[in-house]
């Protein structure tokens, strides 16, 4: 009796699974790798405990600075105490954010791998794509339960007066966005690398570059876009001691700093989306406050609108005086949506990368990954 002969008498043959590719998705494919993933973090008593911390500094902060800036509404110096709050409390939790998110996905991948859990994933029906965005979605959802610990500390600058319910709506949305993108960050160095700590320290890099690094490449540029043009001023031109100086108009040669050329620099840093993307707090049309938010915004839009070309130094005639220069217009169109879309690019080329790294069969391997 042949082979085929003997295996039919045996009984039906069974079907092999339908070949899925590396970027096919499905709805309980992702759900199924991100309760794995999120029943293991909650087992953990180290991240309620870091939840725990983390409600607790957050609190601490928020009340130091509603204490702070209470004193200073109460001697003049700050008014509304609401948006400076509002302020304060979003850059610090998006602070901290940026030191837990790499935390929850940076090791992801490689630790699994360690542990010999990854190959059973691999040869279940999941597809690398599946086990890769039920991965991020775990961490990412993590990382918003973080966020939402400080969400009645948010609120509370609501209750200080000042500032807009739309304003914490969206600051709420462009902070869970970036936590994604960090989130995403950091699975692709954890399957790009087979030490988790190699793919926690490139993780912190890169995001220490995106938050200090463009500053400090921005200040760096300055001396590069440096040049001498004719600026108009509106001042004394020559001063005589027998003469009682007058203004008038002159022409004059000046070093011009033309930031319009980088100011996309200061687009790529999360602090600035954030504050950027938050409408305007103050509650009233003809009420100003100096907080964070508005101070970083306004900056960045003089930054993007250049230098300036007509100048007045008779701004110090005393009272009354009336300047004929006209008020400058600085380019009122928004930084924050080139922010946005560069982070969503970095955020798709870290899972692209992860997932191409996590689709089998592989060729090469790592020297002394663990496969199973």
């Amino acid at each position: 009796m042949s082979t085929v002969e003997s295996a039919v008498g045996a009984g039906p043959v069974r079907p092999s699974a339908p070949h899925r590719g590396a970027w096919a998705l499905t709805w309980s494919g992702v759900r199924t790798v991100a309760v794995l993933e999120l029943r293991q973090r909650v087992r953990s008593t180290r991240w309620i405990v870091a939840l725990v911390v983390w409600f607790v500094v957050v609190g601490g902060i928020t009340a130091l600075a509603s204490g702070s800036v209470s004193f200073l509404s109460g001697t003049g110096g700050v008014a509304p105490a609401g948006p400076v709050i509002f302020g304060f409390v979003v850059f610090f939790v998006l602070f901290l954010g940026l030191l837990v998110a790499p935390t929850l996905s940076a090791t992801s991948i490689n630790g699994d791998r360690n542990a010999g859990t990854l190959a059973t994933l691999q040869v279940t029906l999941l597809s690398a794509a599946e086990i890769v965005i039920g991965k991020l979605a775990a961490s990412w959802v993590a990382a918003l339960a973080f966020l939402g610990a400080s969400l009645p500390f948010i609120v509370w600058a609501l209750a200080a007066g000042g500032v807009r319910v739309m304003a914490l709506v969206a600051t709420v949305l462009v902070l869970a966005l970036i936590l994604a993108v960090v989130c995403a960050i950091g699975l692709g160095f954890s399957a790009l690398t087979a030490r988790t700590s190699g793919s926690a320290v490139l993780t912190y890099l890169t995001v220490a570059g995106l938050s200090a690094l463009t500053l400090i490449l921005f200040g760096l540029t300055v001396p590069l876009v440096n040049t001498h043009a004719e600026v108009k001023v509106y001042g004394v031109e020559s001063w005589d001691s027998e003469l009682t100086p007058e203004c008038s108009w002159f022409s004059e040669t000046r070093t011009v700093v033309h930031t319009e050329r980088t100011w996309w620099l200061l687009a790529l840093n999360p602090f600035v989306i954030v504050a950027d993307a938050a409408p305007a707090t103050t509650s009233t049309l003809d009420q100003t406050s100096f907080d964070p938010l508005s101070a970083i915004r306004t900056g960045v839009r003089y930054a993007r609108t250049g230098p300036e070309m007509v100048v007045d130094n008779c701004w110090t005639q005393g009272p009354g005086y009336v300047s004929p220069v006209p008020e400058r217009r600085l380019d009122s169109a928004p930084v924050w949506p080139w922010g946005v879309g560069a982070y969503l690019l970095i955020g798709a080329g870290s899972v692209a990368l992860a997932v191409r790294r996590l689709r089998i069969p592989q060729k090469v391997l790592p020297r002394g990954t663990r496969v199973a």
